[in-house]
């Protein structure tokens, strides 16, 4: 193993999965300019090591359902002004833009070769902002949202657990038109329920 410089990287890893984030530990210890101060299996966990130990960098990994990515950023930034580098499986266009409108600076699936990591997390220390271009471009070239307003406020009220009554009170709508809604939404997206549809429409970025 490596020796880590003196003006060594400090990072913070936080992930969900023990033996991904220790074998990550692993690989950035190998390198000689970069030294893991502090491992979390919780967003919350990062806060305080990022208050202790004022780190560099702040590497997430973190799946859903464990936590949405986005909102584990923005609670970690909250403890200090520290970059974030996401490694995640998700390429949803909706799921980079809430990452980036959370202050992640990289985005990076977790597909990416071991030795071009390292490249990206020196870069985002020096101040770059890294986007896969795979990622990106999907963003920019994904078809826009076949979803009316109607069918999108249904689907919100879904995903955040609401019954279909419940649904109808709170936009004063019958049961039956926010029924409606719902199967035209499940059909234009080809869900079989209208919770898959509401994770759909998350995903994409329309809700």
């Amino acid at each position: 193993m490596s020796r880590a410089c003196a003006s060594a990287i400090r990072v913070v890893l936080t992930g969900d999965e023990p033996l991904c984030r220790g074998a990550l530990a692993a690989l950035l210890e190998r390198e000689a300019d970069f030294r893991v101060v502090a491992q979390t299996d919780d967003c919350l966990d990062a806060v305080g090591a990022v208050t202790e130990q004022r780190p560099d960098l702040v590497v997430l990994d973190l799946e859903p359902p464990a936590r949405d990515a986005a909102e584990a950023a923005r609670t970690i930034r909250r403890a200090g002004d520290v970059p974030i580098v996401l490694l995640t499986r998700c390429t949803r266009p909706g799921a980079l833009r809430r990452a980036l409108a959370a202050g992640v600076h990289g985005y990076v699936p977790k597909s990416t070769d071991a030795s071009k990591l390292a490249g990206i997390l020196r870069g985002v220390h020096s101040g770059e902002r890294y986007v896969d271009p795979q990622v990106a471009a999907l963003a920019l070239t994904r078809p826009g949202c076949p979803l009316t307003a109607r069918e999108l406020d249904v689907l919100l009220h879904t995903r955040r657990g609401n019954a279909v009554t419940a649904i109808a009170q709170s936009i004063s709508l019958s049961p039956g038109t926010v029924r409606n809604y719902l199967s035209s939404a499940m059909h234009k997206l080809n869900a079989r329920t209208r919770f898959e549809a509401a994770e759909l429409a998350w995903e994409e970025g329309w809700l």
